[in-house]
């Protein structure tokens, strides 16, 4: 599993107006299984993505799809990880 860190380089001003085509991109992973969970961050300066992919390398090729990152408006931070406790719901992702 991998952690996708999306931090805005510039003002939210900057990034407003590729939201639409972001969440567009987001929600197509989520319909193709590849994103379980996202949002922004508080304070709103970015936002967090948790995605099952096959590799890191994957995850980034992945990644320069959204808008943010080809329009240059975020650093990317992919981060993987193995979950070794998870609660019930989330059983499922236990490696």
């Amino acid at each position: 599993m991998f952690l996708i860190e999306l931090t805005y380089k510039g003002a939210f001003s900057e990034v407003e107006p590729f939201m639409a085509e972001h969440l567009a991109f987001v929600e197509k992973h989520f319909a193709k299984g590849n994103f379980l969970a996202s949002g922004r961050k508080v304070p709103r300066t970015g936002g967090l993505i948790f995605c099952q992919a096959v590799s890191k390398t994957a995850v980034e090729e992945l990644m320069q799809e959204d808008p943010f990152v080809y329009q240059d408006l975020v650093e990317l931070t992919v981060t993987e990880f193995v979950a070794s406790r998870a609660v019930d719901t989330l059983k499922g992702l236990l490696a």
